[in-house]
């Protein structure tokens, strides 16, 4: 961690943008950028929408290409891997290299790669087509949160909240508009979803003008020093924890987002119809949460609120296996606010301790999260073909426990952070 923060210092360009970020910071004062908070929340709605078509088209590819579940298997890996995996070196690179029109070439990589699936007449080019979109995912994320970051106007955890709300739509609609586009007319019907990435290359070429022009203003203006709040020590074991409370938050979230329909159904017996309702009334929450999760931070402190937003929520996930139909629907209200409230305090904790490296740790952190909710839903559901879905609810029920971990996590509120 100290050769990424001695190379940051190093390099001309980081000095640069660490200038942009404090001039950001200096204008705290004039409030937000509104106009560039929606542009990017939008672009993220976009962006997570197309990456949500991917799962919903599986079955027409399957039937397609003649496909066994270990060819889906390998879609989802190649899909993961360079939408995960890529984030945290693209977040490195761009903090000491900012280009700020690599987010319209993010949404370029997005659009050559649904129509690469369109018109794909064979697995091995189906392959190349998911992991061009992951690649366009890896770009878009890590340079869009430092956008945010820049135009928070001092308010990160709102501007971290408004961004992410985008993506949590994005997904929520992108399987829907998959149903009503894909299913009837068949795989080519998927290069309709070219035309979102079009129009989200030409929002981010806005952004990235506007990206290019805080830079410049910014150049001459003395920067702060780019230094940890911290011990190097503290940093260390505040990263890994920051992770493991990730781990714990996404790995439920997707029992409930992968399997909560299957779980209605074959429990209470209510219709596909009513079970996909209620999966849209827990996702209508974690958008909520999301909204929520950063104002929150901003005025009772990170950490206070993702202690709360871990922890707090065991009672309700503690119960919920236990629970007759109404109390479920109640309890996944409160599971989706609280535990979606996590997120955006997490990066914005995560960057005031690692200042001047927004990139790093959002490709880290947004990387990490994308990559625990993939293999979480994988392994959960081989888990549920040996026992039972209601017993992996069991099973999930413990994880916010692992919210204790919080309580060693540094308070900076006291100290001064920049970047």
């Amino acid at each position: 961690m100290s050769a990424i923060t001695d190379s940051d210092q190093a390099a001309p360009a980081a000095s640069t943008d660490a200038k942009a970020t404090a001039s950001s910071v200096a204008k705290a004062a004039s409030g937000p950028a509104f106009a560039i908070l929606m542009m990017i929340s939008v672009s993220h709605l976009l962006n997570d929408l197309m990456q949500s078509v991917i799962p919903a088209v599986y079955p027409i590819l399957k039937d397609k290409f003649q496909l066994n579940y270990a060819d889906v298997g390998l879609l989802t890996f190649t899909w993961q891997l360079m939408a995960s995996i890529l984030q945290p070196l693209v977040g490195m690179y761009t903090d000491k290299h900012p280009k700020p029109f690599s987010l319209p070439v993010g949404m370029a990589c997005t659009l050559t790669g649904l129509l690469l699936m369109a018109f794909a007449e064979s697995f091995g080019v189906l392959l190349v087509g998911v992991g061009v979109i992951g690649i366009g995912s890896s770009i878009f994320h890590p340079e869009s949160s430092r956008v945010a970051r820049m135009a928070s106007g001092g308010r990160h955890g709102l501007a971290q909240s408004v961004f992410q709300v985008g993506g949590n739509i994005g997904s929520a609609i992108g399987p829907l508009l998959a149903m009503v586009l894909v299913v009837p007319y068949g795989q080519h019907a998927i290069g309709f979803f070219a035309l979102f990435a079009l129009t989200g290359a030409i929002i981010l070429t806005r952004v990235g003008f506007w990206y290019r022009d805080q830079r410049r203003a910014a150049k001459g203006k003395p920067a702060n020093a780019a230094k940890s709040p911290v011990e190097q020590a503290v940093l260390v074991r505040s990263i890994i924890i920051l992770c493991a409370l990730i781990f714990s938050k996404f790995l439920y979230m997707a029992s409930l987002s992968s399997y909560y329909i299957f779980y209605t159904k074959e429990t209470f017996h209510v219709s596909t119809p009513t079970a996909q309702l209620l999966l849209f009334v827990y996702l209508g929450a974690v958008a909520l949460g999301t909204v929520a999760g950063g104002p929150l931070g901003d005025h009772f402190g990170r950490r206070s609120v993702i202690w709360f937003s871990i922890l707090g929520v065991l009672p309700f996930t503690l119960a919920l296996p236990y629970a007759n139909l109404f109390w479920t629907v109640v309890l996944t209200l409160p599971i989706g606010f609280i535990l979606a409230s996590a997120f955006p305090a997490i990066v914005v904790f995560a960057q005031e301790l690692v200042p001047g490296k927004p990139g790093t740790i959002a490709g880290l952190f947004f990387g990490f999260a994308f990559g625990m909710g993939g293999i979480g839903a994988a392994a959960l559901g081989a888990l549920a073909d040996r026992t039972s879905i209601t017993f992996v609810y069991q099973v999930c029920s413990f994880l916010p426990a692992i919210g204790l971990l919080a309580v060693f996590l540094p308070d900076v509120r006291s100290k001064r952070v920049t970047g």
